[in-house]
């Protein structure tokens, strides 16, 4: 274990020094989640905290080390250790970085003022391609060269793309040394999810602990020395650690460590996405040698509960939904206790957090794909909870999908204009599973009544109730984009999910959505218990048509993975297959391994369905027969059985009826 690591005894509890006047409760967004914009969690917290009366800041120190790292002085650092290695392991990408440090040295810092939107006549220079060094990561444009070897951008960004074409090229640059920082400095490292596989569904927490006590790296030393210096800006007697991502965990844990071993008396509190899905049955007591609690679900009442603790006003044994460490065994206290109504969980806030200092990045040039790295959006809640949670895939048992709770539309509209007051930023995203149709007709009309000009984006059911009525509505309300689960494109699999939609339905939805001006995303699976290769060759059949009848802008397949939260991991008989055993798990316990009779290659076919729905994407192929991607599949693959004309023909039915 490094020097600097001194871990409290068992029996120790961290409580705030009994001197301290004010009781400050500091709220930390650990690397790594976003760079465009906060995450949001923090500033719930924080804006509920105030709503109470308790003092409480926050730090996004996921921003704060990238920027460390992507100026001059951190380059250097990045220089120095990939000098120390020995040159067996001077990978082609640290190679080309040291040969072209100073040209690397000398644009870093207007290139990051660039992507923070400080400096925008550099894209200028940035567009002549001779401005930034560049790495691997500029290959991909070769796929996009014209035949008289022209601009290989124009088909996207056009003669007047200025801006977004110098941010795409500066993002490659990025992603150049995100490469050299992985093969210098720590084979873990990603801009998003850092070190994920360290905690991912982890049955043991020896991975984390192995890392956690090993010699810090640059990285390492870098984040101790931001939290450090946070400590001393806010001198808080509560540190919360938000970790919605199992890679944002391992930094989280760092930072705690460096708390622990400068400021001992400090409480750390641990919760998030990541906690309330993966620990919900914590029994690793090593895991208290970082933190003090772990709280669990919805952190409103949580926190008040463990705030009046540590201020002496409530006992141990009245904390709600937390773990703790008692005579070295891990134990969950529930106290019950009402959860907040959502309608009473305040404002939040992003002061204190640098809005101006996030990076406009721009990886995907698809207009609805780029919604989630390019410009900086106020992320809102709708309703907490999902409205349908019937879905078979889903962790419909967990707290935050099972208890709906919405709040009126006065009290949204309330919540948006005193964030655009506070950030002079009109952008939402509103983040929900999905987002209840009758909760965004209420709002649409009431920012219409107030005539409250933002634009607005979020995740749905693609059900019926959204009308092409009701899209004009929402359109003119401000709705920019919409994303939804049309998962396996297969009526039998969708019944089977208990998705509540069809593929027909589906289709009129989203259309009605596009024609109304609104980019249209669409969630894919692939994998799904029981899923053939004649469903498969189906559901890419239905995705062409509805990306050649201009239903959808853009769509993500991803592989389907079973939870045990979930209907599927819960009642794998109802779904046809058989569970895989899972080890004893003191620690991360979430997907689990099943068997599924039909034997299925999904490795091979998810190869074809990316491919497909990236040339789908940039508009190439939609005339070709479906199997033609899916050379990677042994044997014959299966002609589908959809007619080429289905949606077309559904979408002429639906406008008659209507």
């Amino acid at each position: 274990m490094p020097e600097s690591f001194k871990p409290p005894s068992p029996a120790v509890v961290a409580t705030p020094p009994t001197d301290t006047p004010a009781f400050t409760v500091l709220s930390v967004i650990p690397p790594m989640t976003q760079l465009n914009t906060p995450y949001p969690s923090t500033a719930y917290l924080t804006g509920f905290l105030r709503s109470q009366g308790i003092s409480a800041v926050q730090e996004d120190l996921a921003l704060a080390l990238v920027l460390a790292l992507l100026s001059p002085e951190g380059l250097d650092q990045v220089r120095d250790a990939a000098e120390q290695l020995p040159p067996q392991k001077h990978t082609p990408q640290v190679q080309q970085f040291l040969a072209e440090f100073s040209n690397y040295r000398a644009t870093i810092g207007p290139t990051i003022a660039f992507l923070q939107g400080a400096d925008p006549t550099l894209a200028h220079r940035i567009n002549a391609r001779r401005y930034l060094p560049e790495g691997a990561r500029f290959a991909s444009l070769d796929g996009y060269l014209a035949e008289d070897g022209a601009d290989p951008l124009a088909w996207a960004f056009g003669a007047l793309g200025l801006q977004d074409r110098a941010r795409h090229l500066a993002t490659l640059y990025l992603n150049d040394l995100a490469d050299v920082l992985r093969d210098a400095v720590d084979a873990r490292f990603e801009f998003v999810r850092y070190a994920e596989k360290l905690a991912t569904s982890q049955p043991t927490f020896e991975p984390l602990a192995r890392a956690l006590a090993a010699e810090p790296n640059l990285l390492d030393r870098s984040l101790a020395r931001l939290t450090l210096d946070t400590m001393a800006k806010h001198q808080p007697q509560l540190v919360l650690l938000s970790v919605p991502f199992p890679g944002a965990l391992y930094a989280a844990l760092r930072i705690a460590q460096t708390i622990k071993a400068h400021h001992p008396g400090v409480a750390i509190a641990l919760g998030g996405g990541f906690v309330n899905t993966e620990l919900r049955e914590l029994t690793e007591a090593r895991l208290f040698d970082f933190v003090d609690y772990v709280t669990l679900d919805a952190g409103e009442r949580p926190l008040l509960a463990l705030i009046a603790h540590l201020q002496g006003k409530r006992s141990r044994e009245r904390l709600v939904r937390t773990f703790v460490r008692e005579a070295g065994a891990v134990q969950l206290i529930q106290f019950p206790e009402a959860d907040i109504a959502f309608s009473d969980v305040g404002t939040p806030t992003w002061d204190g957090l640098p809005l101006n200092r996030y990076l406009s990045l721009l990886d995907m040039l698809n207009p609805m794909n780029r919604l989630w790295s390019d410009g900086r959006w106020n992320k809102l809640t709708v309703a907490h909870g999902c409205y349908w949670k019937k879905c078979s895939f889903c962790d419909v048992s967990l707290d935050y999908i099972s208890r709906f709770d919405a709040a009126s539309a006065e009290v949204l509209a309330d919540r948006i204009e005193a964030i655009v007051q506070e950030t002079g930023q009109t952008g939402f995203h509103f983040v929900d599973e999905a987002a209840p149709p009758k909760s965004l007709k209420a709002l649409a009309q009431e920012l219409l009544r107030r005539d409250l000009r933002i634009s607005w984006w979020g995740n749905i059911r693609f059900e019926k109730t959204f009308t092409p009525e009701l899209s004009e509505l929402l359109a003119e309300s401000g709705c920019i984009a919409m994303s939804g689960g049309l998962e396996v494109a297969s009526d039998r699999l969708l019944a089977l999910m208990k998705k509540g939609v069809s593929v027909e339905q589906v289709a009129r939805v989203t259309k009605g959505m596009a024609d109304a001006g609104i980019l249209v995303h669409a969630y894919l699976m692939y994998g799904f218990p029981t899923q053939t290769v004649q469903d498969t060759v189906d559901a890419l059949e239905y995705v062409r048509q509805l990306f050649e009848n201009g239903c959808i802008h853009s769509g993500f397949f991803h592989r389907f993975a079973c939870t045990v939260h979930s209907p599927v991991g819960l009642r794998p008989q109802d779904y046809g297959v058989e569970l895989l055993p899972l080890p004893p798990s003191p620690f991360a316990k979430n997907d689990v391994g099943f068997i599924d009779p039909t034997g299925t290659d999904h490795d091979a076919l998810g190869q074809g369905l990316k491919k497909a729905l990236y040339n789908y994407m940039h508009g190439i192929g939609l005339d070709e027969d479906v199997r033609a991607w899916f050379e990677q599949v042994k044997g014959k693959v299966p002609k589908p059985t959809v007619s080429r004309h289905r949606i077309a023909k559904a979408l002429q039915a639906g406008e008659r009826r209507h």
